[in-house]
């Protein structure tokens, strides 16, 4: 678990377990870091769909009869989903749990802002390591679309266009670290720039 950071840490919900995941974002927001966590569609919870469908829908049976607007509110977007489980771990009721939950978001694919951060991911929460080879599991855009989330399609080709975007960016980067290796391996230019070199180098680069 990362250490306190006064930057935004972003984490990459794909391929996390649901629970494991929620757990460790409620250390850090409740230790004082903010959180950012995107593409929380692509979170994973163990145990096969079927059966997690069934719990959902058990959970939306569960009102107010007198007046259902009092709640308690059913969640169906997967990073509103995200958020409600983060929040039964932290004192939510309490002046500490309220400004913790502040410094949480949770979005569905990859907004503008984080697309060009770095992005991490918690190895003590990844369903690689955590997830018996073989166990049946299912992930949360899939549970959100079948209890009502509308924007499963939207979502999915903002990240296809994003991943084009990204491709070509770094396609161009390639390119322009292959012409610079270029340039420096020619002998008259190396010669050149040799005192400029050293003086770069003297800064530790």
């Amino acid at each position: 678990m990362p250490g306190f950071s006064p930057k935004a840490i972003v984490i990459d919900g794909r391929g996390h377990m649901f629970g494991r995941l929620a757990s460790i974002i409620a250390k850090l927001i409740l230790n004082g870091s903010k959180v950012v966590v995107v593409r929380s569609e692509a979170v994973n919870i163990s145990g096969n769909f079927y059966r997690n469908k069934l719990k959902y829908l058990d959970f939306l049976k569960k009102r107010c009869n007198v007046l259902p607007t009092r709640g308690p509110f059913h969640f169906r977007a997967p990073g509103k989903i995200l958020y409600r489980c983060v929040r039964g771990m932290v004192p939510h009721k309490t002046e500490r749990g309220k400004a913790a939950l502040k410094r949480l978001q949770t979005f569905e694919g990859v907004p503008p802002p984080y697309d060009k951060k770095k992005k991490m991911v918690i190895p003590s929460a990844l369903k690689v390591l955590r997830l018996k080879h073989g166990r049946r599991f299912c992930s949360l855009g899939r549970l959100g679309h079948e209890v009502g989330w509308k924007y499963q399609d939207i979502v999915e080709a903002l990240e296809a266009k994003r991943k084009l975007k990204g491709e070509a960016y770094h396609k161009g980067q390639l390119e322009v670290a292959k012409a610079k290796k270029a340039v420096l391996s020619d002998p008259k230019i190396a010669k050149k720039i040799e005192p400029l070199q050293k003086v770069i180098e003297s800064y530790g680069h």
